[in-house]
C-alpha cells in the first residue's frame, strides 16, 4: 500500500468495531526519541469518565529508543532513522508477543498547514445519509489541495441544513442543503515520503497518518477543556507543536521547529560541553527560572576532553539559567503569537495544556503563565492501561495519541469506495514476510 494518493488524500481507516476487540500499532516518530505502542483497544460502555473514549486501552507492548537520523521532525539520515524504528518495534513486538505489519505514524514535519473552509452540497428533500456527509467533507477538503501536498485531516467543525447552523449531527434529517465547515490539515508531500520509506526499509508498512498536534491533545486534554475551548502545546525534542480545541473539536494546528534540543545544543556550546552532559544538566539542574540561591549554587561541568586529568568546569545555577531562559522565551513567544494569529485566541480563554518532553523542565509552566498570559497546567496521558511507568509523563503524550485516535476515525469519512483503508493494523504473517525480504535483500 501507497501512503501518498494520486487524489492528494492519505488513506484513511475504519471505523473500529464496536463489538470485538482490535490490536492497534503505532509509531511516534520524534526528534528525541522512536517509540512503538502495542495496544488492545475493547470496547467499552459509555461512561461519565473519559466520555469521549468508546473504546479501552491496554498496553501489550511498549518499545522506545534514542532517535537517530531525525531533525526537526524530519529525515536526514535514512540508515539512522530506520534503525531507531527497526529497535524499537522490535522490542514493543517481544513484549507482546505480536507481530507488526503496519502502524499509524505521527507527524510534526512537513510544514503542516492548518485551514477552514465550508463547502455544500444539494440533498434533493431526502434525508441525510453517511455518504452524504462523506461527499460534503470530501468537497471541503477537495480546496486544500495544493501541488505536494497532502491532506492529513478533514474535520468537521459544524454543519449546517437549509441555514441552520446550529446542527451537531445532520443525519436522518430532511433538508435540501447540506453544508459544513470543516478543518484541513495538510503536509508537505516530501517528507511524508521520507518517513514511509524508513518504514519500508524495516519491512513495515504505514496503515494511517495523524498529525502530532492532533494527538497529543486527544491524549492531554479533558474532555471539559476540549468542549470549551483549550490550546495544548507539546514542546518535544525538535519541534513545539501548538493545537486548539473547540466544542469537543480539533480546530487549528501549527507547528515551530524549536524544541527541547535547541537548549540543551545552546548549553554544550556556552559552557563547552559534550552534548550528553549538557543534556543531564539541563534535566538534573536546569530551570527556566532563577531563584534566590542561584547566584550561591555551584555545578560541576564537565569538559569535552578525554583526559581525566581536565579538571571540570565551575558555574553557578543562574548561569545555567541565563543560557536556558532566552531560548524557552523564544519558543513560548513564538506560540504566542502563532495563537493570536490563528483567529482562536478567545475562543481559548485562559486555558493551555503543556506537554511534551521539554514541558518538564522545572519552572517552564510558570514561564509560559507569564508569557502566554494564561492558566497553565502540565498534561500527561490519561485513562490508559498497563503503561510502564516511564511513559507515564508528558514525554509520551503524541505516542498515546495515536492509539485514542482510531476511536475518532469515523469523524474523517470523506473517502469513499475503495480509499476507505480497513483497520489491519498487525497480523501473524509479518515475520515470515520479513525473513523473506531479508533473505532477498542480503543473497
Amino acid at each position: 500500500m501507497t501512503l501518498l494518493r494520486k487524489d492528494g488524500f492519505l488513506p484513511r481507516m475504519k471505523p473500529l468495531s464496536t463489538k470485538r476487540s482490535t490490536i492497534v500499532s503505532v509509531l511516534d516518530i520524534g526528534s528525541s526519541k522512536t517509540c512503538c505502542l502495542i495496544a488492545r483497544l475493547k470496547p467499552r460502555e459509555a461512561s461519565q469518565v473519559l466520555p469521549g473514549r468508546t473504546h479501552k486501552i491496554e498496553i501489550l507492548g511498549f518499545g522506545h529508543q534514542r532517535s537517530r537520523g531525525i531533525k526537526s521532525g524530519c529525515v536526514v539520515d535514512l540508515e539512522g532513522a530506520e534503525q531507531s524504528i527497526r529497535l524499537a518495534v522490535d522490542t514493543a513486538e517481544r513484549m507482546a508477543g505480536i507481530t507488526v505489519e503496519s502502524l499509524i505514524v505521527s507527524v510534526s514535519s512537513g510544514r503542516l498547514t492548518s485551514e477552514a473552509f465550508s463547502a455544500d452540497i444539494t440533498l434533493g428533500g431526502h434525508p441525510v445519509v453517511d455518504g452524504d456527509i462523506a461527499r460534503v467533507l470530501r468537497a471541503g477538503a477537495s480546496h486544500a489541495l495544493a501541488s505536494e501536498r497532502s491532506v492529513v485531516h478533514s474535520l468537521p467543525i459544524g454543519y449546517t441544513l437549509d441555514g441552520d447552523n446550529r446542527v451537531l449531527d445532520p443525519r436522518g434529517m430532511l433538508g435540501e442543503k447540506l453544508g459544513v465547515d470543516m478543518h484541513v490539515v495538510t503536509a508537505e508531500n516530501s517528507p511524508l515520503r521520507n518517513i514511509e520509506l524508513c518504514i519500508n526499509r524495516a519491512h513495515l508498512s504505514v496503515e494511517g497518518v495523524v498529525a502530532t498536534p492532533y494527538a497529543a491533545g486527544l491524549a492531554a486534554l479533558v474532555d471539559d477543556e476540549a468542549q470549551m475551548g483549550c490550546a495544548c502545546v507539546d514542546m518535544g525534542g525538535g519541534t513545539t507543536t501548538l493545537s486548539v480545541f473547540m466544542d469537543g473539536r480539533f480546530v487549528f494546528a501549527d507547528a515551530v521547529a524549536i524544541g527541547g534540543n535547541h537548549v540543551t545544543m545552546d548549553l554544550a556550546r556556552g559552557l563547552s560541553t559534550r552534548l550528553d552532559d549538557a543534556e543531564k544538566l539541563k534535566i538534573l539542574q536546569g530551570s527556566a527560572l532563577g531563584g534566590s540561591a542561584s547566584e550561591e549554587d555551584l555545578i560541576s561541568v564537565p569538559p569535552i576532553g578525554e583526559d581525566e586529568r581536565d579538571i571540570p568546569n565551575q558555574i553557578t545555577r543562574s548561569q545555567l539559567t541565563r543560557i536556558i531562559r532566552p531560548r524557552v522565551e523564544e519558543t513560548l513567544e513564538l506560540v504566542r503569537d502563532r495563537l493570536n494569529r490563528s483567529g482562536f485566541a478567545g475562543a481559548v480563554g485562559k486555558r493551555v495544556v503543556l506537554t511534551g518532553g521539554a514541558s518538564q523542565l522545572t519552572g517552564m509552566s510558570e514561564l509560559a503563565r507569564r508569557i502566554l498570559g494564561r492558566n497553565v497546567r502540565i498534561g500527561r496521558p490519561m485513562g490508559i492501561a498497563g503503561m510502564p511507568d516511564l511513559a507515564k509523563g508528558p514525554a509520551f503524550s503524541a505516542s498515546v495519541g495515536l492509539l485514542i485516535y482510531p476511536q475518532m476515525a469515523q469523524l474523517e469519512n470523506f473517502a469513499t469506495g475503495s480509499a476507505s483503508l480497513p483497520l489491519r493494523l498487525t497480523g501473524t504473517g509479518g515475520a515470515i514476510s520479513r525473513l523473506g525480504n531479508w533473505l532477498r535483500e542480503s543473497f
